[in-house]
């Protein structure tokens, strides 16, 4: 059973930075894709962003490109977003997620209960 526990979340101010944690269960960590998606209040989720296996392919949504930066350590089988420069529009529920391709997680269907972020203006 695939588990994607992730961790990190809380309450920054505009401008901050915060740091988020997936730890990945349940099956070859280093053979696929991970991503982050995230679902504000009202809305829908939406792509955050991804990593191929290998950590050398990343893709993110214009509305965090050059602000998040996706990486992996595959030997602690965990995934990590790191957010700088956050903003109000920001918030939302974080959710790690992954699929069974090694390029792109897709439409993924393995997801963690989400981490909230918060932040204030």
């Amino acid at each position: 059973q695939v588990q994607l526990v992730e961790s990190g979340g809380g309450l920054v101010q505009a401008g901050g930075s915060l740091r988020l944690s997936c730890a990945v269960s349940g099956r070859v960590f280093s053979a696929y894709a991970m991503g982050w998606f995230r679902q504000a209040p009202g809305k829908e989720r939406e792509f955050v962003a991804d990593i191929d296996w290998r950590g050398g392919k990343t893709y993110y949504a214009d509305s965090v490109k050059g602000r998040f930066t996706i990486s992996r350590d595959n030997a602690k089988n965990t995934v990590y977003l790191q957010m700088n420069s956050l903003k109000p529009e920001d918030t939302a529920v974080y959710h790690c997620v992954t699929d069974n391709s090694p390029a792109r997680v897709g439409t993924p269907r393995y997801w963690g209960q989400g981490t909230q972020v918060t932040v204030s203006s």
